[in-house]
């Protein structure tokens, strides 16, 4: 189907902020910051929009009709997306830190089925919102790299609406909800190959309300000067959720273009 259910992205903690002279100009690929600042207890603050231009393929089902497939380049997406709002943010101290990534899409859309037996047209409508919360420890750390080691929850809500018309199913209506927690455990890295140019990236996975859960993403960036930077990256996100009658089994890739600000 033409329309999808996810936008997501960037996950799981991507602001990579290190302490010493070449790491800590660092700037997390994934996720521009627009705003950072270090209090005098020593802790470091991060807030970012990011933009994940993703295609999604996968299949969805609601109640008692019939299981649809999504395969949705970007194009298609933007097409159908009605809403869309991400963010994520850090809190950093020393080796310890406490990350978090919102996201909440509404898409909807329609398109013709190809035998017409069981419906002529299936219109869905989507709202999804997805909340991961987490913690770090670096454990390697020096002037140009860092590994940290994390774990967190993410929050999952979705709530569709299948129509379809024609058919066996002509005139059938169906909405409904689900919403689950997993857990997740990975680790974001971050190394500097120049003061100006970097690699960074991370990998998740987990389960628990899903069958599974997991996230990756890699990236490169190059710094022009303390405050700007620019990056590009590719990133990859899967969950799959089925509880009685309803399905959610999507994977989500694409690339993540940003411009990183510091103030």
């Amino acid at each position: 189907m033409q329309a999808c259910l996810l936008r997501t992205l960037a996950a799981a903690g991507s602001f990579l902020l290190a302490s010493h002279a070449m790491a800590a100009d660092i700037y997390s690929p994934m996720t521009p910051q627009v705003q950072q600042a270090t209090t005098e207890s020593g802790w470091t603050f991060t807030v970012a929009p990011y933009f994940w231009a993703a295609d999604l393929s996968g299949d969805v089902k609601v109640s008692r009709l019939p299981q649809v497939h999504v395969d949705a380049s970007f194009s298609d997406i933007l097409k159908h997306l009605d809403f869309a709002a991400m963010a994520m943010g850090e809190a950093r101290y020393d080796r310890y830190s406490i990350f978090t990534d919102l996201m909440y899409t509404k898409i909807s859309g329609e398109r013709a089925t190809r035998r017409g037996i069981l419906a002529d047209r299936i219109e869905l409508s989507s709202e999804l919102f997805a909340g991961l919360l987490g913690a770090g420890y670096a454990v390697y750390e020096d002037s140009a790299a860092r590994l940290d080691l994390a774990a967190g929850l993410r929050v999952w809500s979705v709530r569709n609406e299948i129509s379809v018309s024609g058919g066996f199913f002509d005139g059938r209506s169906r909405t409904d909800n689900a919403t689950w927690v997993d857990g997740l455990a990975g680790v974001r890295g971050t190394y500097s190959l120049t003061p100006q140019i970097y690699l960074t990236g991370w990998g998740f996975v987990g389960a628990g309300g899903a069958d599974i859960d997991w996230d990756v993403a890699a990236a490169a960036g190059y710094r022009f000067n303390d405050s700007v930077s620019v990056t590009a990256g590719y990133r990859a996100l899967g969950v799959d959720y089925s509880r009685n009658d309803f399905v959610f089994d999507v994977v989500q890739q694409g690339p993540i273009l940003g411009l990183a600000i510091k103030f």
